[in-house]
């Protein structure tokens, strides 16, 4: 039974991959119905999952795509035309397999999800019968009486038999194996004969070495029950095959929490590389000019850069590509087209990108609020568009590219565009501003008001927008990751925004500030600048600190009044400001001292501790003391 509890793991992390790549593949295909080499790889994932879940009794999985089978396979055979309502159907029976894999991940079965997929295997029949739901029902009816009964798989001679046959043989074949496997379940795990037979199509039942992901179960069966004939037309392929099963032999599955694990060893590590810094510089003050002087520098040095590689190895071991979450959006602006009546197109780049793992999961839901921000508000409708000399198509550009040591990730829109006036009349209409915040408010900070809780431009609430709350979660989300949003628009020309992400949450680098004799840390990825000023040039308005910044106006803080520590440096002429950015807004924050920058390991303050406002956390410092960050 652990056996099995196995293959069915494995069969659910490799289904999940695979119906994520079924997602884009089937958008793709829309785009190009006659692309057979896509259509047959397609083809080849679904039969893959058949296989599969059939070998492992989820009958209700196998059946769903059974026929969403049927449906491609006339398409290969170009019997049927993909057309978007065909697509349509496809699609529905796609998020019906996620549904019934989310059911099998959560309770071990397909039955419990309460996901009824008669409609949609009634209209996956109408589809392969050409429209006529009553003339698939005759022809199921025939197939099944007609099915011819065989003593034993290895009698078939399979060359002789039409396709049909061939398919109903495969039916027979799998409702036979299913019944001795609830009779035998452990035996059958065991016992290699007792595998699955797989269709003896040579293109059908054999997965390519192109797709990497196939169910191991599968696998062995196809090698083991494979005719001669397939195994003379896949003779080519053999030496690609040898490389793609050697590929994949040198990749292993590694759980999460030995990682996270791994990464807490080397923030320790970490941390007293930092300390063994400190201690060498007081030791080279104290003993200036002595020979063992040279030999602790060298150990020192040595330490430092192999923890710093080690490191670097380790993260890298938790970075994702971010076309993870990518992958997901030519799906949705493709729904989303046909739900809006829009004609658009999603032009992905920089997907390679790699972020930490904690990372791309927070990612993705901002990004899909933008995205369908950019398709409802952006993209105008193909007449609109056409009257003001645009292409009635319209385009939305996701990249993603590395800067500093922060991942940017940028949507662009060839749509309307913000109008800043708007949106301070909505706002003053919504009472999210008053008149004079309006009359002094730059065009950046009236585009900031998209992120305002509850605030909407949208005409009328549509499955899509209008209740004001997409754009909040954001800038909620991006807050979480010390992330920055950058707006900017042009009327008429469209809209970027740009989000600005650190690579990774745990070993970060920082800017160590002083306020009177304490210690604080700001991630780097939050600092833009730092400016020394007079306080002279610091103004009050509105009982509030304010001072100007090039061209705009920029709000200060003190940290010394955010923490309530006592004032005992006086008499100084300057200060230094140090201009932050989170999510859409920036701050100045007024320190004593610019310490210098360092890397830190942020360690949690515990549950007692843990919703502070302000704080991220505390790390520990080269000299043994803690600094809040």
């Amino acid at each position: 039974m652990d056996e099995l509890l196995e293959l069915t793991q494995d069969f659910l992390v490799e289904a999940f991959e695979m119906i994520e790549q079924l997602d884009q593949d089937l958008v793709e295909l829309e785009s190009r119905p006659d692309d057979l080499e896509l259509l047959n790889g397609i083809f080849r994932v679904a039969h893959t999952i058949k296989g599969s879940s059939s070998f492992l009794n989820f009958d209700i999985l196998t059946k769903l795509t059974h026929h969403m089978e049927d449906v491609l396979n006339k398409a290969r055979k170009a019997e049927i035309k993909i057309t978007h309502d065909v697509m349509d159907v496809v699609l529905e029976s796609i998020d019906m397999m996620k549904g019934l894999l989310g059911s099998i991940r959560d309770s071990g079965t397909d039955t419990q999800a309460g996901i009824n997929i008669e409609p949609v295997v009634k209209r996956l029949d109408a589809v392969s019968s050409g429209g006529s739901l009553e003339k698939i029902e005759s022809v199921e009816e025939k197939k099944e009486t007609q099915a011819p009964v065989k003593a034993a798989a290895d009698d078939v001679d399979y060359s002789k038999m039409s396709d049909d046959e061939v398919e109903a043989e495969i039916e027979r074949l799998l409702k036979e194996r299913q019944e001795e496997d609830k009779a035998k379940r452990k035996a059958k795990v065991e016992s290699p004969e007792a595998e699955v037979p797989i269709s003896p199509e040579p293109i059908e039942a054999k997965p390519v070495p192109a797709e990497p992901i196939q169910a191991p179960v599968v696998k062995e069966a196809v090698q083991k029950k494979e005719p001669v004939e397939a195994k003379a037309a896949a003779s080519d392929d053999s030496d690609k095959k040898d490389s793609s099963s050697s590929a994949v032999e040198q990749t292993i599955r590694v759980d999460v929490n030995r990682l996270d694990h791994l990464m807490n060893l080397i923030g320790e590590l970490v941390l007293g590389k930092n300390r063994l810094l400190k201690i060498y510089d007081d030791v080279e003050e104290r003993y200036e000019g002595e020979q063992f002087l040279e030999e602790l520098n060298a150990v020192v040095s040595s330490v430092s850069m192999v923890t710093t590689d080690l490191q670097m190895a380790v993260m890298k071991t938790r970075m994702l590509a971010i076309g993870k979450v990518f992958n997901k959006f030519p799906r949705m602006i493709r729904d989303l087209s046909r739900e809006l009546g829009k004609k658009m197109e999603l032009n992905i780049s920089g997907e390679e990108t790699e972020l930490d793992k904690s990372i791309v999961e927070v990612i993705g839901d901002p990004l899909v609020h933008i995205i369908r921000n950019s398709a409802d508000h952006g993209i105008e409708m193909p007449e609109i568009r056409a009257a003001n000399g645009k292409p009635e198509q319209g385009m939305i550009n996701l990249k993603a590219y590395n800067e500093g040591n922060t991942i940017v990730i940028q949507i662009e829109d060839d749509g309307k565009g913000l109008d800043p006036e708007m949106l301070k009349s909505k706002a003053l209409e919504k009472n999210v501003i008053s008149e004079r915040e309006a009359d002094i408010m730059s065009e950046k900070e009236a585009y900031s008001l998209i992120f305002k809780p509850g605030f909407s431009t949208a005409a009328k609430v549509t499955n899509v927008s209008g209740r004001g709350v997409g754009m909040d979660v954001v800038k909620t989300n991006i807050e979480k990751l010390n992330g920055i949003i950058d707006v900017d628009s042009e009327v008429g020309k469209g809209t970027i925004i740009k989000l600005k992400i650190p690579l990774t949450l745990a070993i970060i680098q920082a800017l160590m500030v002083g306020v009177q004799e304490e210690f604080y840390a700001i991630p780097l990825s939050s600092v833009l600048e730092t400016v020394r000023i007079s306080e002279d040039d610091i103004y009050t308005v509105e009982g509030k600190s304010v001072m100007r910044l090039r061209d705009e106006v920029l709000s200060l803080v003190k940290l010394s009044d955010i923490f309530g520590v006592e004032s005992t440096i006086a008499g100084r002429d300057f200060t230094y400001v140090v201009v932050l950015g989170l999510a859409e807004q920036k701050l100045g924050l007024i320190v004593d001292e610019l310490v210098g920058q360092e890397e830190i390991v942020i360690k949690s303050l515990g549950n007692y501790l843990q919703d502070i406002e302000g704080i991220a956390g505390a790390t520990i410092r080269g000299d043994g003391g803690v600094t809040l960050i």
